[in-house]
């Protein structure tokens, strides 16, 4: 009901337009009902390649139901030697890196959405019916449970003894790590319509610093969310809602004191951490996957997910992948002289960094990875949507 109310309103309102601006607003509300854009070429079907490394699966287990098939923010987390995870329906587990044998298990009654972020001895997640819960990092056992203004889809982020978390409506909420108590909040308007999705807050010194969906990056103050900057990344442009569409939701990464962030439809930036200035700006690549970074490059998946090698001084492209177009990657992650993506049927591809070129790969699950690999000590841990956790390495032939 409420996706026929939508559909009648945007056709009240574009009136008289051209026939192509309402179709452009109808395809834009499908796409914030399904989580992501709605792609007309379909995804490429997988050739044969010439294997360059091999890639072994260490170990494989079962988180649940995983994300469900919703569209959440469940990334696992490692710390301390063991990697941990959490799936929709209140499940949270920890493994042994090395093995992926269980450590302890907690069932709750949650339904989580965001997380889980490590804190001092703490396990934090956010889930759906707006909560933020800590458990016991140890052992599982509920710590404490706060109330926040709306779901959590983004993973929480702890220092100094403070969480801060990020929801849908735009507001950041910092809490007692100790006893969750709110410490401070900040709201930021958003757009009547965006993507699906948050990108989770960095810390950068004494600064939280998080994109919005009107296409600005804002710098608080940790210990009291004071506002210290902010700087637009993009300005909405078009004719129609959707053309207007600038959300920064991926996942800002910092590199010597420089803030890269990328926006759907709007470019790619980087940002100084200290005062906010714009150094560059790439505008000919949307993304809502994320990136990563090594000594000197960027790596960023695209929204039609052709991933891009990218100079960090200048933002200019070197090399761009397409042979995994609309597969929808998920952000790259690092690996040696790799780059390591998943994609929608649980394949986990190798790439070369020197070209972009495929080395290899592997299916783990026949369900979609969406959420960025994990890379510790030369191992990669991919989560899946079913649930499936998977350790895997590399070696030459």
């Amino acid at each position: 009901m409420r996706l026929i109310t939508l559909l009648l309103a945007c056709l009240a309102l574009a009136g008289c337009a051209a026939l192509d601006t309402v179709n452009e607003s109808v395809s834009g509300i499908t796409d914030y009902f399904s989580g992501g854009e709605d792609n007309t070429d379909p995804p490429t079907e997988l050739g044969e390649i010439t294997p360059e490394i091999q890639v072994e699966v260490l170990w494989k287990k079962s988180i649940g139901v995983g994300a469900d098939e919703h569209t959440l923010k469940l990334v696992p987390a490692i710390g301390a030697g063991k990697i941990l995870a959490a799936d929709r329906e209140g499940l949270v587990q920890a493994r042994e890196l090395s093995t992926g044998d269980l450590s302890w298990e907690a069932e709750t009654e949650f339904h989580f959405s965001g997380g889980p972020g490590l804190g001092a001895g703490t396990v934090i997640l956010g889930t759906s019916d707006a909560e933020v819960v800590a458990l016991n990092f140890e052992n599982g056992q509920l710590l404490w449970k706060a109330g926040v203004s709306s779901e959590v889809l983004s993973v929480p982020v702890i220092a100094n003894g403070v969480v801060v978390v990020r929801t849908t409506d735009g507001s950041v909420t910092a809490l007692d790590e100790k006893s969750g108590g709110k410490l401070w909040s900040y709201e930021q308007s958003v757009p009547a319509l965006s993507v699906r999705g948050t990108g989770s807050l960095l810390i950068s010194g004494d600064n939280v610093i998080g994109g919005y969906d009107n296409g600005k990056l804002i710098a608080l103050r940790l210990n009291d969310g004071k506002h210290i900057w902010e700087t637009s990344i993009v300005l909405p442009t078009g004719r129609s809602e959707v053309e207007r569409l600038v959300d920064l939701d991926v996942d800002p990464i910092e590199t010597d004191g420089v803030i890269y962030i990328a926006s759907y439809q709007g470019g790619i930036a980087a940002v100084s951490a200290g005062d906010g200035d714009v150094m560059w700006r790439n505008e000919s690549i949307s993304s809502s996957s994320g990136m990563a970074s090594d000594w000197r490059y960027l790596y960023l998946t695209d929204s039609k997910s052709d991933i891009w090698q990218l100079e960090q001084r200048t933002g200019a492209s070197l090399w761009k992948q397409q042979d995994l177009h609309q597969r929808k990657l998920t952000a790259p992650a690092t690996y040696e002289s790799n780059v390591v993506v998943g994609d929608l049927e649980g394949y986990v591809h190798w790439l070369s960094t020197s070209d972009g070129r495929q080395l290899a790969r592997v299916q783990v699950t026949d369900s979609a990875i969406d959420a960025k690999p994990l890379v510790v000590d030369n191992t990669v841990y991919v989560y899946a949507k079913d649930g499936t956790l998977a350790a895997l390495r590399a070696r030459s032939l």
